[in-house]
C-alpha cells in the first residue's frame, strides 16, 4: 500500500474531474507531463518556454504528490516524467546559454516519446478503472447517521471454534435518519471504524478476491455520506427496519450506497458482519477475525457447506432483530433508541446473504417482507411462509446456472403475498453491490450499465417494495418495478 490519509488529504484525492476519478493535482501532473513530452515536437520558437513551463509545473505537482502520500496509479506518470525531464529541460538550457542543443535524431526521439506518453497514459487509464469510490448523494429528505455496535449472543455457541465458552458474536453497522450535521462533522470512512480497521478489511477483501490489496487502495480513502454516532433525526415517528445481510466473504458495509439511500428515506438500516464468513471482522477488543469460508470445488459439498452457512447467517439475523427490539425498549443502549419500530421489519440480503434473508423469514414470522439480491436459496426443504418478497435478478441463463430461477421460482410460489422477480437488463452478480463504484467495469462482473445504475436501481427498486409491504403507501409497485426492468409477478397460490 502507498499509505493512508487524513480526511484532509482524502477531499483533495477525491476532488475529482468527471469521468476521470484524479485529483486536481494528480490532472495537473498528466496535463503536464504530456505537455513536456510535446514540447520536443514544437516549432523552435515554441519549444523552450513550453519546455520549461512544463517543467515547472510537473516538478512542483509531483513534489506534493509524493508528499501525499502518490497513489499507485501516478507512479506510471510519474516515471514517464523523470524520463523525460532531463533531456527536454537540459536542451533547452543549453540553447539559452548559446550552446547548440544536443537533441537525438527525431527517429530515435520518437519511439521515446511514444513510450513516454504510454506510461503517462497508465496513470489516467488505471484511475478511470480502479478509482477512488464516490457515493451517490442520498435523494431522501434525512441526513444519514451511522453507528457500529456488537453483539454476543450468550445462548448460541460459536461452531467455528472448538473453545466451549465461545459465544456466537456478531458486529453490526447502522444506518439511520438523522438530523443535519455541520459542514465539518466526520464521515464515515467505507469500510470500518479506525484506520486499522479500514487497513485490515480492504485488504480481507482483496486476498479473498485473489488480487493484490493495492489495486483496492482506493477503498480505505473512501468516505460515505453517513456522518459517524450523528444525533437521530427529531421529532417523535418511528422509522421500520431492514435487516441486511452480505455475499459470501463480503462485509457489512458492501451495499453503503444502498443503505444510506433507504435511510435519508426515513428507514434503519441494520448491516451485519458474519465472523468466519465476513472476509475479516474486527471486533470491538481489536482481535480480527478471517473467513474460514471457502468453496471446495465439489458442487455436492459446496451445496452442503452452503446449507449450513446459510442457517448461520439466518440465526444472526434473528438475533440481530432481538437485540435491536430490546434497544427499542430502551433495554440496551443504541443510538436508535426508541425511534425504531421493531413491528415494521424488512430482512434484506446479497447472494448468500439473499438466501439466508429467505430462510431468516420462513423461520422467524416478525420479519414483515424480504429482499433478496440475486441470492440462491439454500434450505433444502423450504416450506411455505407469508411475508412477500422482491427478488432482484441477473439474465441468468439456464447455461449459467440451471438450478437458479427454478429454486427461486419455487421459493417465491411459496410465499403467502403477492411477490416480485425484477430481472434487471445488463446487470451481472455484482451490480446489485457498491462494486460498479470502485471495481474495472468488466461485464461479466459488473454487467453492462453504468458505474451508479446497479445502486441507484437497487435502492429505488427497494424504496418502492419497503414504501409498499411495511408504509402500505398505495403506489402501484409493479408498475414502478417494470420501470426498471423485466418483472414477474408471483400470486399467493389459491388467490384465483
Amino acid at each position: 500500500m502507498w499509505g493512508r490519509q487524513s480526511c484532509t488529504q482524502h477531499d483533495r484525492v477525491t476532488e475529482t474531474l468527471p469521468g476521470l476519478h484524479m485529483s486536481l493535482l494528480e490532472t495537473v501532473l498528466v496535463v503536464g507531463a504530456v505537455a513536456l513530452v510535446t514540447a520536443r515536437w514544437l516549432p523552435r520558437r515554441m519549444r523552450r518556454p513550453a519546455a520549461f513551463g512544463a517543467g515547472v509545473v510537473v516538478l512542483l505537482s509531483g513534489v506534493a504528490l509524493v508528499v501525499g502520500p502518490v497513489r499507485w496509479q501516478m507512479v506510471p506518470v510519474l516515471v514517464g516524467t523523470a524520463l523525460v525531464l532531463p533531456f527536454a529541460v537540459a536542451a533547452e538550457l543549453r540553447a539559452r546559454g548559446g550552446r547548440a542543443p544536443r537533441r537525438a535524431r527525431w527517429w530515435a526521439a520518437l519511439p521515446a516519446s511514444l513510450v513516454c506518453l504510454c506510461l503517462i497514459a497508465v496513470g489516467p487509464a488505471a484511475a478511470w478503472a480502479l478509482p477512488v469510490p464516490v457515493f451517490p448523494a442520498p435523494s431522501g429528505s434525512f441526513a444519514v447517521g451511522t453507528s457500529v455496535v456488537q453483539w454476543t449472543d450468550p445462548g448460541r455457541p460459536e461452531n467455528a471454534t472448538s473453545e466451549a465458552d465461545d459465544r456466537r458474536t456478531v458486529v453490526v453497522q447502522l444506518w439511520y435518519p438523522a438530523r443535519k450535521s455541520p459542514s465539518e462533522a466526520r464521515r464515515a470512512a467505507y469500510l470500518g471504524r479506525t484506520d486499522r480497521e479500514v487497513e485490515i478489511v480492504s485488504d480481507a477483501l482483496a486476498a479473498y478476491a485473489g488480487i493484490p490489496g493495492f489495486l483496492l487502495d482506493g477503498l480505505p480513502r473512501a468516505r460515505t455520506h453517513a456522518v459517524v454516532d450523528a444525533p437521530v433525526a427529531g421529532g417523535n415517528g418511528r422509522f421500520p427496519v431492514v435487516l441486511f445481510s452480505p455475499g459470501l466473504g463480503g462485509v457489512r458495509t458492501q451495499n453503503s450506497a444502498w443503505a444510506q439511500e433507504l435511510a435519508s428515506h426515513g428507514y434503519v438500516v441494520a448491516a451485519l458482519d458474519h465472523p468466519y464468513d465476513s472476509a475479516a471482522v474486527v471486533l470491538a477488543d481489536g482481535r480480527t477475525i478471517r473467513t474460514k469460508v471457502t468453496a471446495t470445488g465439489d458442487d455436492d459439498r459446496d451445496e452442503e457447506l452452503a446449507v449450513g452457512w446459510t442457517a448461520i447467517r439466518a440465526a444472526d439475523l434473528s438475533f440481530v432483530l432481538s437485540q435491536l427490539d430490546r434497544v427499542t425498549r430502551g433495554e440496551i443502549p443504541g443510538p436508535v433508541s426508541g425511534r425504531m419500530d421493531t413491528g415494521r421489519v424488512a430482512v434484506a440480503g446479497h447472494s448468500l446473504g439473499g438466501g439466508a434473508a429467505l430462510q431468516a423469514a420462513r423461520q422467524d414470522d416478525r420479519f414483515d417482507a424480504v429482499i433478496d439480491l440475486d441470492g440462491f436459496p439454500h434450505d433444502p426443504a423450504p416450506t411455505r411462509f407469508p411475508q412477500p418478497v422482491l427478488a432482484l435478478t441477473q439474465d441468468v441463463s439456464r447455461d449459467i446456472d440451471p438450478d437458479y430461477l427454478p429454486r427461486l421460482t419455487h421459493v417465491l410460489s411459496l410465499s403467502g403475498a403477492t411477490s416480485y422477480r425484477l430481472t434487471v437488463p445488463g446487470a451481472a452478480h455484482l451490480t446489485f453491490t457498491d462494486a460498479p463504484l470502485y471495481m474495472p467495469p468488466v461485464e461479466s462482473l459488473l454487467g453492462s450499465q453504468d458505474r451508479t445504475d446497479g445502486p441507484r436501481i437497487t435502492a429505488a427498486a427497494s424504496l418502492a417494495f419497503l414504501d409498499t409491504t411495511l408504509r402500505d403507501q398505495p403506489d402501484d409497485l409493479a408498475a414502478v418495478l417494470r420501470a426498471h426492468g423485466v418483472l414477474t409477478v408471483h400470486s399467493p397460490r389459491g388467490s384465483g
